[in-house]
């Protein structure tokens, strides 16, 4: 009788853990897809018809799986993600700028390796219901797959102590935007490719009245508080001119030091660079064009009152509306040499994007990462960035974007585009570089100087 029992729990465990011998398949993995998971999902900017296709794509996989996508404006979404987690109201994945990898790592869920899920084996036809049910082990990126597959910023943004933090849909990366009609009046026929032929455009370009005021302005560069972006801008031109922005381990700043990448050790290449950016707003300078009585650049631009402004892709819907009447064109940034390259031999260019990721938080790290993961593959991030006119972040999609006239001076630098760590507080890097800038400017400070007290700032944050 004993024996029996046993034979009859041994039958029974294995009927609920196999599903041997039911039509569900697995329990477990049948009872998982019969009850459905809510993922909530954060970010900024893109609206919700910009995630349609791919979250519909993924629930045809996981149809016990909502995702319920929120929208927030910029300058609420960080306090948002803290009060919504201290309420346990908050997201389960969420977006962050690049940047802010070091800032938030703490309430990150790092990718694994691999991920167990159930799946539906077979579905009645008729019902659309589940008729079996099983698990499947699905492998995610590795660390390899992850530099081979993306822009080489992503990987130095993104892993960090081997752990992979998040991933990214798109690229971004500083571009030359230009009047094409103040160009021709100018008699510029050659869109300026390097610093030295944008200087000499700026001359032309730039128009004073009798009083020495600017009625047209060439470039709005040179100031930190009216030019959108300028702490990037002026990051681009240091890491160009052969800068180590900060020791790779993050240890400390080094923009205002000399150079490990560079022979002559008298040089300081960021310092260098604060003062070729600053010369733009000096009126002892031939290429003062910028000044702090002038609108914000991409308002003037808007305007027509300034012929080049640098900006980022995400910029140039706006621009494009609400300067209808214009004749704008995109060039690639500028570099130092006539061949495109920079100090060093080699393109640079500053990336920046956001990056998606899953919050430690959730009860649901498996179906995040594993949501992340489908929405960031080249099939379904193709349909976000057809959606968005956005450039890529997968190296396997830069050739069906690259003929885009509209995108492909941004493409063109997604393989080159780097980053730089700027402490876990990149806004107080962005008011600490603006306040360097401002200080040339208003001649508190020379450009060595205010270099090494940025710098001392900018270490408390690191």
């Amino acid at each position: 009788m004993k024996s029996k029992l046993i034979f009859a729990l041994i039958i029974l465990v294995l009927l609920t853990t196999t599903g041997f011998g039911c039509k569900q398949g697995n329990l477990a993995a049948y009872k998982e897809l019969s009850e459905p998971v809510t993922l909530k999902y954060w970010r900024v900017f893109d609206g919700e018809d910009d995630f349609a296709e791919i979250i519909a794509a993924y629930r045809q996989r996981h149809p016990n799986v909502n995702i319920e996508y929120k929208k927030l404006r910029y300058e609420e979404y960080e306090q948002a993600l803290l009060t919504g987690w201290a309420d346990d109201q908050g997201p389960d994945i969420f977006t962050i700028h690049n940047t802010w990898v070091g800032k938030y790592k703490d309430r990150i869920a790092p990718m694994p390796e691999s991920i167990k899920l159930p799946y539906v084996a077979e579905l009645d036809n008729r019902t659309n219901k589940t008729i079996r049910a099983d698990y499947k082990q699905v492998q995610l990126m590795t660390l390899m797959e992850i530099k081979n597959k993306f822009a080489d910023a992503v990987y130095q943004d993104v892993v960090r102590d081997d752990k992979v933090l998040g991933l990214p849909l798109s690229v971004d990366s500083l571009a030359l935007f230009y009047n094409r009609t103040l160009l021709d009046n100018g008699q510029i026929t050659k869109v300026p490719a390097t610093w030295v032929e944008l200087k000499e455009a700026v001359k032309r370009l730039t128009i004073k009245d009798e009083t020495g005021s600017i009625v047209q302005s060439g470039i709005a560069l040179g100031i930190g508080d009216n030019i959108n972006r300028a702490a990037d801008i002026l990051a681009l031109l240091m890491m160009q001119n052969g800068t180590q922005m900060a020791e790779s381990a993050g240890g400390q700043a080094t923009f205002n030091s000399v150079s490990p990448y560079i022979a002559d050790k008298s040089f300081k290449p960021g310092v260098d660079a604060l003062r070729f950016y600053t010369d733009f707003a000096s009126p002892t300078k031939d290429v003062y064009s910028w000044n702090s009585s002038m609108p914000e650049a991409v308002e003037a631009f808007i305007a027509g009152k300034v012929a080049m402004i640098l900006g980022y892709a995400y910029q140039l819907p706006l621009i494009r509306t609400q300067g209808a009447r214009l004749n704008i064109g995109v060039a690639e940034v500028p570099h130092i040499n006539a061949n495109g390259s920079d100090a060093l031999g080699s393109k640079i260019n500053l990336a920046s994007y956001w990056v998606e990721t899953v919050a430690k938080k959730t009860k649901y790290q498996n179906y995040g990462w594993d949501f992340l993961a489908f929405a960031t593959s080249e099939e379904a991030a193709l349909k976000y960035l057809t959606k968005t006119k956005k450039p890529t972040a997968l190296r396997a999609l830069v050739d069906k974007q690259i003929n885009d006239y509209a995108l492909a001076p941004f493409v063109n630098q997604i393989l080159t585009a780097k980053s730089w760590y700027r402490g876990r507080d990149s806004q107080a890097m962005e008011s600490i570089f603006k306040e360097m800038i401002n200080n040339v400017v208003a001649g508190r400070s020379e450009a060595e100087p205010a270099a090494d007290f940025a710098a001392s700032k900018l270490n408390q944050t690191f």
